[in-house]
């Protein structure tokens, strides 16, 4: 069995914990925290199972990573703090051990993404025979290998788009939903993920990646933007009250120009309550999240993928598949040798010794 550290219990961590407790070929032997309130918790309790794993969560990274796990789900959040987070990874890295992250959306296409994210990783992996692989929380499966599947069963591929429709009044991450993406804010508010480059910054590697898998060369990647007031005001249960005239939906593409033509779309269509913008894409039967994956061609196919976790919750269900992916890689890349990988390299394995099994 690989020993396995989750670092960070947040909302992808605790999904983690769940995910490596539950593979057969894994061992969950460390979970690092930053808040001290969580220090001393039991693994279990932070990832909200019913009964205890026997692994207390710690804030001592080097004691951790002196005992050499084998593996390490790395679940802290990048966005705001990309620079940490890489530092991180790295030292994860250099003890030899597999590393696993949604963290860093550069390396979403290791081919393309600056020096600065990928020197220091090699240098690490030059030094300890790591592994990393990053696939995006989004989930990245969605925008790499499940278009790319439903991509050859078509005859003629005219425009591959991927899309995610979300409602967030579910989602319990409240500085994220109203101060990086705006909702609730003033329509002049810029929201710093929606700011110019931003989004291709964060979904221009998958775009890349999409493009190098068909065969095709991107002349560009183009944005575009659209933003919905609220026209009544609304209470969600997990973050309170949005007022009438803020923001309360969203819809952007990152296109990826083909011989002048957008022809691989990456969409996200995000709402913080389902009366805002009802003529945008609705999950079906109208539910809070679904990830779908349109072919316009010949025939045009259309895939939609939604997934709970948590007692329902789309959110919690987003972050498990993603985690899901990302804990089901960690075995082809102990058997694989030190590198730096992407979700082309990666296959996705068989549950294979979780059908029926439970959770310990």
């Amino acid at each position: 069995m690989t020993s396995t550290v989750v670092w960070g219990t947040g909302n992808v961590g605790r999904a983690a914990i769940r995910a490596v407790d539950a593979h057969p070929g894994l061992e969950l032997c460390g979970v690092l925290v930053h808040d001290p309130a969580k220090d001393g918790r039991d693994a279990g309790d932070l990832a909200g199972l019913d009964h205890a794993l026997g692994v207390t969560a710690t804030t001592d990274v080097d004691a951790v990573l002196a005992a050499r796990p084998g593996a390490v789900f790395y679940a802290a959040s990048g966005d705001l703090r990309p620079d940490e987070a890489l530092a991180d990874i790295c030292r994860a890295l250099r003890t030899g051990a597999v590393v696993v992250s949604p963290a860093l959306y550069p390396l979403y296409d290791p081919r393309g993404a600056p020096p600065d994210f990928t020197d220091p990783v090699r240098a690490a992996i030059e030094e300890g025979g790591g592994s990393l692989f990053v696939s995006g929380v989004d989930p990245g499966w969605a925008n790499d290998i499940l278009p790319l599947l439903v991509s050859g069963l078509g005859t003629r591929v005219d425009v591959l788009r991927c899309q995610e429709i979300f409602d967030y009044s579910t989602y319990d991450q409240e500085d994220s939903v109203r101060h990086l993406i705006g909702m609730g804010h003033p329509m002049e508010y810029e929201p710093l993920m929606l700011a110019e480059s931003v989004p291709s910054m964060v979904w221009g590697g998958q775009l890349r990646l999409l493009a190098r898998a068909l065969g095709v060369e991107l002349d560009e990647i183009r944005e575009t933007l659209e933003r919905r007031p609220l026209e009544s005001d609304v209470t969600t249960a997990a973050m309170g009250d949005f007022a009438a005239g803020t923001q309360g939906a969203v819809r952007f593409e990152v296109q990826g120009i083909v011989d002048g033509e957008p022809r691989i779309v990456v969409e996200h269509v995000t709402r913080i309550h389902p009366s805002c913008a009802p003529d945008w894409p609705v999950p079906p039967g109208g539910g809070a999240g679904a990830h779908r994956v349109v072919v316009e061609g010949r025939p045009r196919i259309e895939v939609t993928v939604q997934a709970t976790d948590e007692g329902g919750n789309h959110a919690a269900g987003g972050n498990a598949t993603a985690v899901g992916r990302l804990v089901g890689a960690v075995d082809w890349l102990v058997a694989a040798p030190p590198g730096l990988y992407d979700a082309l390299d990666v296959p996705v394995l068989p549950a294979v010794g979780r059908l029926g099994r439970k959770q310990s």
